[in-house]
């Protein structure tokens, strides 16, 4: 997720303040909505027990849905990269974004 990726904004009400927040669209997955602001200009935090509804980090390498039991590296399903890539295909994946060309 990326901040120019940003698709809308939401408005969020508390305590007699509004706050503007901006929704971001996942390269994989659902949109997330920005609440880094949130204490700041708030004065509050969000409460997700287990963490079940929170992206933990942003990545251009790696998707997980353990729910779904989706791991992708760059867009490719874990299984396929372990039946049909080598170590040093993978490595070069991770580091360029893509798979080698046989040439």
């Amino acid at each position: 997720m990326s901040n120019d990726l940003s698709l809308d904004k939401t408005i969020i009400k508390y305590d007699g303040k509004e706050l503007e927040l901006k929704v971001l669209k996942g390269t994989v997955g659902p949109s997330v909505i920005d609440i880094r602001s949130l204490y700041n200009d708030l004065g509050v935090f969000t409460y997700d027990p287990g963490y079940g509804s929170t992206g933990s980090c942003e990545s251009a390498i790696t998707f997980i849905d353990g729910e779904e039991g989706v791991l992708l590296h760059r867009g490719y399903p874990i299984d396929q990269l372990a039946k049909e890539s080598s170590f040093l295909e993978f490595a070069f994946l991770l580091l360029n974004g893509e798979l080698p060309k046989k040439d």
